[in-house]
């Protein structure tokens, strides 16, 4: 967990450090709430959330997904936008310090600072009960979901080895993770394997030979194929994906900032509810093909001391997990942010303290993901390019079905 932690704090403190200064230059000028209980989940979750992803994705899906009801909901009133700014509150704070007890102290004071903003009346209190009561009933409808921590990293026990079968890999052999993501429930899918592509290559047809020999090439940690601008691509897109696109999805969220509020929280709650769907259809293909990894197959078939640049994740190969949440996010932000944005915008990655990279739309995020995951030796390239294909048809499913989760 706390590594967790440090990785989410290096990966949004420049957001975060951008919006203090902001707020500090614009201290009698409107605030904008979704920015500002954005920007309160992240911290949140940095300091105290769970150690597993998908957990993490869950509790943003369920608070942006209680504010955004709350707001579909928005009575006829004087002061519609003061109850709007309190119940986007009130539904965030009501999760957050259900899900993350540990931080209520922090959380209370945060909800004072929005609820001081706000003029009192009947608007302002009847926006913090209706959040607050989304909240309440969404945490209920997702009550023993099967997400939370012991259940995602439920034990797997593999079978025998066997040519083409996932084995614990090398340096740890550590006993395989995420597996209990697959017998989740879902927010918007109907079953985890609604999407399930079709198995893998062939372990003797030429894509799959094509793929290892590329892995073995230029994913090698000693490799003389990958380039010095290939290697810093492979680090810097290491980390978490969670962690990784959290500031492109705040980047978004700004994007849009002319936009309803309600559309605004949408598009956090509709980025997550797919991550999650996302995590549960990968683990779900992942274990139903149960592929082995790259180091274990060039080691029993070709080089019996070749190790990759990076270390492996202890789960199977096909399908790339950082791929089919990469395709996710890219599905979701294209549909209701656009394409490109507006100016480029600049993300760090943990894996790589200091570096910087500037972007100008979704796809190219997508596009260094596949590179990355090749280059760092741990999937081939058809894991990645399945994956992504199967994060961008969770997500379109996430956006097609939408409405069922704000009736």
């Amino acid at each position: 967990m706390r590594s967790l932690r440090r990785s989410l704090a290096l990966a949004i403190t420049p957001v975060l450090a951008f919006s203090t200064v902001q707020a500090s230059a614009t201290t009698q000028q409107q605030v904008d709430v979704a920015l500002e209980w954005f920007d309160v989940t992240a911290t949140t979750i940095t300091a105290a959330g769970a150690p597993t992803q998908v957990t993490n994705n869950r509790t943003w899906a369920i608070g942006w997904l209680a504010a955004t009801r709350a707001l579909l909901r928005t009575p006829t009133t004087s002061r519609p936008n003061d109850y709007r700014d309190a119940a986007l509150a009130g539904a965030i704070h009501e999760t957050l310090v259900t899900l993350v007890p540990a931080r209520k102290t922090e959380l209370d004071q945060s909800l004072t600072t929005t609820l001081a903003r706000i003029p009192d009346g009947s608007s302002e209190s009847a926006g913090l009960t209706a959040g607050r009561r989304q909240a309440q009933t969404v945490l209920a409808s997702r009550a023993n979901d099967g997400l939370d921590p012991a259940s995602v990293n439920v034990p797997f026990t593999p079978p025998p080895a066997t040519p083409g079968i996932w084995q614990p890999t090398p340096p740890t052999f550590s006993p395989a993770t995420q597996y209990g993501n697959r017998l989740a429930k879902p927010f918007l899918l109907r079953q985890a394997d609604q999407y399930r592509p079709g198995p893998p290559p062939a372990l003797d047809s030429s894509r799959y030979r094509r793929d290892l020999a590329e892995v073995r090439a230029d994913g090698a940690v000693d490799s003389t194929t990958r380039t010095q601008a290939q290697t810093d691509t492979a680090t810097f897109w290491l980390g978490s994906s969670y962690v990784l696109y959290t500031a492109p999805s705040r980047v978004a969220l700004a994007e849009i900032a002319r936009k309803p509020l309600v559309e605004r929280a949408k598009l956090i709650a509709l980025f997550h509810v797919a991550s999650v769907d996302t995590q549960i259809a990968t683990s779900d293909t992942k274990y139903a093909y149960q592929l082995w990894r790259p180091v274990t197959a060039i080691r029993t078939t070709a080089d019996p001391t070749w190790t990759p640049l990076h270390t492996t994740p202890a789960h199977p190969d096909y399908p790339s997990g950082h791929n089919t949440y990469s395709g996710a996010a890219e599905q979701v932000l294209t549909a209701l942010v656009g394409a490109r944005t507006a100016k480029p915008y600049t993300i760090g990655s943990p894996t790589a303290p200091g570096v910087t990279r500037t972007y100008s739309d979704w796809r190219q995020l997508t596009t260094e993901n596949v590179d990355a995951r090749v280059w760092s030796g741990i999937h081939t390239r058809t894991a990645d390019l399945v994956g992504v294909t199967l994060g961008r048809q969770v997500a379109a499913n996430t956006l097609r079905e939408a409405d069922r989760l704000f009736r």
